[in-house]
């Protein structure tokens, strides 16, 4: 395994297939992201928005990206999504397989 810190996975929820489907398709074409996993089914998502407690069923995106391209992914993040304020968390990735890290990396590359 590689030890590597260049990298991060982003957490995304959306509202709907079709708006997963396409803030994946966009960041991806745009070379934000080298891949976005979009989970099969909706979760449930039970949280408190405005004093109220809320529950919806949501799309989850797993977005790999570079740290790098990180604050250009969450404005395009924003740009597409239909919430007020979106989830967007990065994590850090602490290393992986140097072949994958490598794809990511050539991935975002133009």
């Amino acid at each position: 395994m590689a030890r590597d810190d260049r990298f991060c996975i982003v957490l995304v929820t959306c509202g709907s297939a079709a708006e997963a489907r396409k803030i994946a398709e966009v960041v991806v074409n745009k070379r934000l992201a080298a891949c976005v996993n979009i989970l099969p089914g909706p979760i449930e998502s039970i949280y408190r928005w405005k004093g109220n407690l809320e529950e919806s069923r949501e799309r989850l995106l797993i977005i790999k990206t570079s740290k790098a391209r990180l604050q250009a992914l969450e404005r395009e993040v924003r740009r597409l999504h239909s919430y007020e304020t979106p989830e967007f968390i990065a994590l850090p990735i602490s290393g992986g397989s140097s072949k994958y890290l490598s794809w990511i990396a050539e991935s975002l590359t133009e």
